[in-house]
């Protein structure tokens, strides 16, 4: 990864160009197979019977999950190349939408039991409307899992960065051999929670999860003391207050 400040945030259908190779990518790839996705489900609980909504779904590898936990499951994701292969995993049938998070949501106020944004928001400078928006469609109670880079990341890897700073980060990255830029926005676990708890959330958990148990060894970093466990994403569970 390399580290240049960019003011501009992603164009909303940016992912169309790698849209294919993010999802072979991920489909068994440490980070997201094997950590944040077994961790988001340990967070949710059991899911019979409750109304999830994933934003920012991607190709639907979440969705497929808890579906198959007897959730019922809605999504959207700002790239339609993404919600194609969604629709390809879930059926035409999906209660699958192309929205952008940082607009009005296409959805009835208090539809939602939970509502999903799994790295996601560390793309957007300003998280005000996308949180507003989903405490909207959440009903009072109702739970929002968040994943986003962790905010250490700087310190260690960027130090020019201010780590106070809401601060723009243009990253490479490699998906099945293609190359994709993005921007990463940085901002302080400070700035998080206040972001949470202006939005009408209350922060029920903080988790800094192993990976899954089950991971196959030959995807663990060879390199650390404790291989199941790095600095890599931070998970909250946020509760919708009244």
């Amino acid at each position: 990864m390399t580290s240049e400040t960019q003011t501009a945030e992603q164009q909303p259908d940016h992912y169309d160009a790698f849209a294919d190779a993010y999802a072979r990518a991920n489909e068994n790839g440490l980070f997201n197979r094997w950590y944040a996705r077994p961790a988001v489900l340990s967070l949710l609980g059991d899911v019979a019977g409750r109304r999830i909504l994933d934003a920012g779904c991607g190709s639907g590898p979440l969705l497929a999950d808890l579906k198959q936990q007897g959730a019922r499951v809605a999504g959207f994701d700002s790239s339609p190349a993404m919600i194609r292969l969604a629709r390809e995993r879930l059926g035409v049938e999906a209660d699958l939408k192309v929205a952008d998070l940082t607009e009005p949501l296409p959805y009835d106020a208090e539809a939602f039991d939970d509502a999903l944004a799994v790295l996601v928001l560390h793309y957007l400078e300003d998280w005000s409307l996308p949180l507003a928006e989903l405490r909207r469609v959440l009903r009072p109670g109702g739970r929002l899992i968040v994943v986003v880079n962790h905010p250490v990341i700087p310190p260690v890897m960027y130090p020019e960065i201010d780590y106070f700073a809401t601060v723009a980060n243009v990253e490479e990255y490699d998906f099945d051999g293609v190359s994709a830029t993005l921007t990463i926005w940085y901002r302080s676990l400070s700035a998080m929670s206040e972001a949470f708890t202006g939005a009408g959330f209350r922060i029920s958990a903080i988790s800094e999860p192993p990976v899954s148990a089950d991971t196959p060894p030959e995807l663990l970093p060879q390199n650390e003391s404790d291989p199941t466990r790095f600095i890599g994403f931070i998970f909250f569970a946020l509760e919708a207050v009244s």
